[in-house]
């Protein structure tokens, strides 16, 4: 899946230098000073937004790149219409949202998907959905409607998530959705259908499933590219039961927390959290479904809004405060923000889209909001931190309409707004019951930070993948960075004693698979996870002497790596050793000259230098022989390997 960088086809704005303090105050400024329309907006200039010039100050907010860190800001759904209504009603017509209009950088995004087959294959679908959306900003590749990370011919693309965690990033995905859903399942999962949720979506995953020979279901292939955190909704489908694999019989909760994961289920697990990792990421689950929503529903009627109108409500079912879109946003800036590897984090405000569906005005209102504070925290992390870049935009357009008449055969309804008037809301793409549809206008995207004056002007979404990329100076070639990959082993080991065999340098990689090759015969050893480039298996040697083969491949990037190891009575086993470090990028290949222990020192070969070992293996290899092994893995350090 890897591919070579492309040229931009137009130049990234550089000018200017760090962002100044009026910058600063433009980003960060409290709400109070957002909160309502000026009373004098009747008089001239009084409505006026920037009545001085702002040509410095603007000037000020470009700043090159790169960036240590981006966070990516989406509300799914969230058109113009959308701002401006949770605007009007929040703050009113001549106030601001304190996030989401605080970005100094703003731009527009075509957002069109493209046909799969037939005759118009490849061709502009000019109305997309959540799949083909955000898969377009996640990979930098147009698919089709309902393809998660796919492009039209099935083929997985790499994820933003994947790239920067085989750069050595630390990665988060955050959602008010399932995590299974369209928007955060983009960045962790490789599927034909979005519907593919978890092992028991059998129909909908089709070939896709780990027992049709496919990556599995979102919920699984969620658990294997382990990004460093991953919060949201979706418990439901993470208690189904694997059907295929090592983990078969287990819920996919047992199999993350026996791969290593912290598994939290609630506000109190949650804030417990002192560290999110490799060696022990985080899967929270806060709820089974998607999260309910800020405000209660308001759902539209024919005529409603001639009806008196309404205030929007709290919803008594929404979740604490320390589950709010905005505390997931922050406590995930904290567990990321650890070093000076730099972090990428995508975070959802999901529900926008749900309650536009719905012609749920109050719904999508509240939604807007919470995401406009989620934004709040990372700029204010942005402006501390000085080096993060963060962009909010959405996936697609929506229904709902700020209307001046109450439309005669169309939903709609009535809000009485901040500034004391009426909001007339209309949603007029399906019939009381119905899904409101999405529609194919531009969308607003804007930002913040070292290299956001790429979101300026009209760009395509696809767009977004390259500037995040960019900024981040990821390394896309993920092959590569596995090729110099290297395998330690013991030469000599006794009959049934423990000893381990690990992998170093294979970034590109996010599990390996095992073999044993005894006399021609292959046994499969299952998978272990890839921690910060290290995968260990921890084996128990046969009782028959003999000499046998462990080859490791990593299953992304197709590198092998093979050892010998030498079953003999009296040897003395080796305690487990850290594993090697993988050769400099610019040093040999993993063609190139291999080093070789002596004696009952470690093993270690790259690359092809193991063949000679492999072909003098299946000479001397007894038969009948095998290693036991344990049907299962566990995620842990270097140190102390992954258990088989």
């Amino acid at each position: 899946m890897s591919k070579n960088t492309p040229n931009r086809r137009r130049a990234a704005l550089t000018t200017g230098a760090l962002a100044t303090a009026a910058v600063a105050a433009l980003a960060l400024s409290p709400v109070a000073a957002f909160a309502a329309t000026p009373a004098n907006v009747a008089q001239n200039g009084g409505a006026a937004r920037s009545i001085d010039d702002s040509t410095q100050l603007l000037l000020d907010s470009v700043e090159a790149g790169p960036a240590k860190n981006v966070i990516l800001l989406i509300g799914d759904g969230m058109g113009d219409s959308e701002i401006t209504s949770a605007r009007n009603y929040a703050y009113g017509a001549g106030g601001s949202l304190p996030g989401i209009d605080a970005l100094p950088l703003t731009g527009q995004y075509t957002t069109y998907s493209v046909y799969k087959d037939g005759a118009n294959k490849g061709k502009p679908d000019y109305v997309p959905d959540s799949a083909a959306t955000g898969s377009a900003w996640a990979t930098g590749t147009k698919t089709y409607d309902n393809a998660i990370s796919v492009d039209v011919d099935g083929v997985p693309q790499d994820t933003l998530i994947e790239i920067a965690k085989a750069n050595g990033k630390k990665t988060g995905n955050v959602s008010t959705a399932e995590l299974q859903d369209a928007t955060p399942a983009v960045q962790a999962a490789h599927v034909a259908a979005r519907s593919c949720y978890g092992p028991d979506s059998v129909t909908q995953c089709g070939a896709d499933a780990l027992d049709q020979g496919g990556l599995g279901s979102i919920s699984e292939q969620i658990i294997g590219t382990r990004a460093d955190l991953t919060l949201g909704g979706g418990a439901t489908s993470f208690g189904q039961t694997a059907r295929a694999g090592q983990w078969q019989g287990d819920t996919l909760f047992a199999q993350a927390q026996d791969r290593g994961y912290q598994v939290v289920r609630d506000a109190a697990g949650l804030d417990g959290l002192t560290a999110a990792d490799q060696t022990q990421p985080v899967l929270g689950t806060f709820t089974d479904g998607n999260f309910p929503t800020r405000y209660a529903a308001t759902t539209a009627t024919v005529g409603g809004a001639d009806l008196a109108p309404q205030t929007c409500q709290p919803n008594p079912a929404r979740l604490s405060t320390g589950l709010s879109l905005q505390s997931l946003t922050e406590k995930s800036i904290d567990l990321l923000d650890t070093g000076d590897q730099g972090f990428f984090l995508q975070v959802e405000g999901a529900s926008i889209d749900k309650r536009d569906h719905s012609a749920d005005a109050c719904g999508q209102i509240g939604e807007v909001l919470d995401l406009d504070e989620a934004v709040q925290s990372a700029l204010a992390f942005a402006e501390a931190d000085g080096n993060t870049m963060v962009i909010v935009t959405a996936d697609h357009a929506h229904t709902s309409q700020i209307v001046d008449s109450t439309p005669p055969a169309t939903l709609s309804t009535a809000l009485t707004t901040v500034d004391g008037t009426t909001m007339k809301i209309a949603y007029g793409t399906a019939a009381a019951g119905g899904s409101q549809q999405h529609t194919g206008t531009q969308l607003r995207v804007a930002g913040y930070g070292p290299g956001a004056a790429n979101v300026v002007g009209l760009i395509d979404q696809t767009d977004n993948f390259f500037t995040i990329v960019n900024a981040l100076q990821l390394d896309r070639d993920l092959d590569g960075l596995s090729a110099d990959a290297t395998i330690s082993a013991p030469t000599e080991v006794a009959p049934g004693s423990e000893f381990t065999i690990s992998t170093a340098g294979l970034a590109g990689d996010r599990q390996v698979t095992g073999t044993l090759d005894v006399d021609g015969t292959t046994t499969d050893l299952g998978i272990a996870d890839v921690v910060d480039g290290v995968a260990t298996y921890t084996v128990t040697a046969p009782t028959e002497p003999g000499s046998y083969t462990i080859t490791l491949t990593g299953t992304q990037s197709g590198t092998t790596l093979s050892a010998t190891v030498a079953v003999v009575v009296g040897a003395v086993t080796p305690a487990p050793t850290t594993p090697p470090a993988a050769a400099p990028a610019d040093g040999a290949s993993a063609g190139g000259a291999g080093t070789a222990g002596s004696g009952r020192g470690p093993l270690a070969f790259t690359g092809s230098d193991a063949l000679p070992a492999l072909l003098l293996a299946l000479m001397l290899a007894g038969t009948g022989a095998a290693l036991v092994l344990r049907r299962r893995h566990r995620a842990t350090s270097a140190q102390d390997g992954v258990q088989l």
